[in-house]
């Protein structure tokens, strides 16, 4: 704080100050209490709201296990709440994005930090930033156009003599994780180049010159250098993809439901925001303790992720 006066002066430090309190108190912690005491709560109409019948329980959160569907696995069919199952497919195929985007991101992190002429730098930034300039409703979109059983990727598929027949790939989870690898790749791809640009070339040089294989370089050197970079790009694109709304409800099939668009029918179908609330903070609680958890199994700290 006396580093931030001695710069800025008292005045502007005080402003900052304040303008930082009322982003969070205004617009992160009000909000959140608000909806987390709405979620005890049960959905009655106006009339009610204060009676004797609206008091504080978990059953809004209880209702994630109501109706139940038929699975199989192993070939043994058992019976899981459809509310429960929809959150797990959530988790795995954010898992799946999350995956991807590191096996996409890391090759071209490296290559950004340690191979490309830094004269080369700034327009490969500008060409990686273009997308995000446009609306993720416009990309969604896009997306939606390009996988379309007549779109542009089946015609130049068939025109190459790669298939046979157009390939439905707006079909279960797949047309939703390609759009949120392609929403969310420079989440993991910033955080690795950050990570990758601090290692000594020297390190690298060294380990050629005593022979070392490429992927031992890599597994040996740069990955656990770059570890808090691809803690936090990780962290970033599995809790972007398992909240996202807009890519799964436009890329999504008739067989794919994502959690969020299970709070989405609560809140704009039922008109339930209570239990939307329940639900809301059952995925954030949830997510949080999933990644707390992979945290733990890597040895990946909270100050790791910060630098």
């Amino acid at each position: 704080m006396q580093d931030l006066i001695r710069r800025y002066g008292a005045g502007l430090t005080g402003l900052i100050c304040l303008i930082v309190a009322f982003w969070l108190v205004m617009l992160v912690i009000v909000p959140n209490i608000t909806l987390f005491e709405s979620s005890f709560r049960p959905y009655l109409p106006v009339t009610e709201i204060g009676g004797p019948k609206d008091v504080y329980s978990v059953n809004n959160y209880l209702k994630v296990f109501d109706g139940s569907i038929e699975r199989s696995l192993f070939g043994i069919t058992f019976q899981i709440p459809v509310h429960v199952l929809t959150f797990w497919l959530t988790i795995w195929y954010s898992v799946i994005v999350t995956l991807v985007c590191f096996a996409v991101a890391y090759p071209i992190a490296y290559y950004m930090a340690k191979i490309v002429n830094p004269r080369s730098l700034p327009t490969l930034m500008l060409l990686l930033f273009v997308p995000l300039w446009v609306s993720e409703v416009l990309r969604a979109f896009a997306w939606w156009i390009i996988l379309a059983l007549k779109g542009p990727l089946n015609s130049l598929l068939l025109f190459i003599g790669a298939i046979d027949k157009p390939v439905r790939w707006i079909t279960d989870y797949d047309a939703v994780v390609i759009g949120l690898v392609y929403t969310y790749v420079l989440f993991m791809l910033f955080p690795l180049y950050n990570a990758i640009s601090s290692l000594d070339t020297n390190q690298i040089e060294a380990a050629e010159d005593l022979g070392a294989p490429w992927w031992k370089i890599h597994w040996r050197i740069v990955l656990p250098h770059a570890k808090p970079g691809v803690a936090s790009g990780a962290v970033m694109v599995f809790m972007l993809s398992a909240g996202s709304l807009l890519v799964p409800s436009i890329l999504g099939s008739t067989t794919s439901q994502w959690f969020t668009q299970t709070i989405q029918q609560w809140m704009n179908d039922a008109l339930d925001w209570n239990t939307a609330s329940a639900y809301a903070f059952l995925l954030l609680f949830l997510c949080t303790a999933f990644v707390s958890l992979v945290m733990w199994i890597f040895r990946v700290k909270l100050s790791d992720i910060a630098k």
